[in-house]
């Protein structure tokens, strides 16, 4: 009784805190966060005693929360939804947090909608990046259980700034998929490499040599330990296997290739990895993102 208590005083402390420190529910709004007039008029108090708003000129009625338009919950939860769907936190889980810190409890449907709604906008946003990387690529795949169904990951990896140059999905292991995921890596990083490493697997001896013919040395390593080899992408399908374990979403093809993108972005531009000097493989590959994190991504509004 003693310890429950003690956490439940903890959570009511942190919540006073946040709304103390949250300028958004303490200020008078400057205008209208649906159509931007500045004609606006007290409409009474919500159910938790936060005060409410109405548009005179769009007629609206809103909460001056730092939300964005049509949403009720506050950006800064968004993003932290997202940042913990992404580092692996089960929908469940996510609700549990929000209402905790932020006496918060959207429903599933709600955040799952978040996240698909902002990986989108991420997704949008580094289409165009290139990235400076090295010499030496690393390929791998592995396999996932989505919608019932085997489905084969492949990924190559930058080994001098943990770069994720491209990924793949299929139902195969062929010459044509390690094609394809090799001129994916090439045409996101405006070079071919001098050296791929691979396992053993056939397919990407046929499938490299298509791709760049006599330009790329290919070394197909006999143990996952080769160095530099696939350890490195090993770490990661490591990583993307136990987020996939919590993740309710991937029921299908479609489902999965959007959160599997949402997640190399959060792994190539927002995590930070003590191997480059704690920056993102995006900043050691020379790329300025305009955004930090999930945060910076929620605040464009989608």
């Amino acid at each position: 009784m003693v310890q429950r208590k003690f956490w439940r005083d903890l959570e009511e402390a942190m919540v006073k805190v946040i709304r103390e420190v949250s300028p958004a529910v303490n200020t008078i709004p400057q205008q209208c966060k649906f159509c931007s007039s500045k004609h606006l008029m007290r409409y009474g108090r919500n159910t938790k005693g936060t005060q409410r708003w109405l548009c005179k000129d769009c007629k609206r009625r809103f909460i001056h929360n730092d939300a964005l338009p049509g949403m009720r919950t506050p950006i800064v939860e968004v993003a932290a939804a997202l940042t913990m769907f992404y580092e692996g936190t089960s929908l469940n889980g996510i609700r549990r947090n929000l209402e905790q810190i932020y006496s918060n409890y959207p429903s599933d449907s709600t955040v799952y909608g978040w996240i698909v709604r902002f990986t989108k906008l991420a997704i949008a946003e580094v289409r165009d990046y290139k990235a400076k990387v090295g010499d030496t690529w690393i390929a791998d795949e592995t396999v996932l259980k989505i919608g019932g169904e085997n489905i084969w990951f492949w990924d190559c990896i930058d080994d001098r700034t943990r770069f994720l140059l491209s990924s793949h999905m299929s139902v195969s292991r062929g010459i044509r998929d390690a094609k394809i995921l090799v001129e994916r890596a090439a045409e996101r990083a405006g070079k071919v490499p001098k050296v791929m490493i691979t396992d053993k697997l056939a397919a990407y001896l046929d499938g490299i040599e298509l791709a760049f013919g006599a330009d790329t040395k290919h070394m197909a390593a006999k143990k996952l330990t080769t160095s530099p080899g696939t350890q490195l992408i090993e770490r990661f399908h490591g990583t993307l296997k136990s987020r996939t374990k919590i993740m309710r979403g991937l029921k299908s093809r479609e489902t999965a290739r959007l959160f599997t993108d949402g997640w190399l972005i959060h792994y190539n531009f927002f995590r930070p990895h003590k191997a480059i000097g704690n920056k993102t493989p995006a900043e050691k590959a020379g790329i300025r993102f305009p955004y930090r994190n999930w945060l910076d991504i929620v605040k464009t509004g989608g």
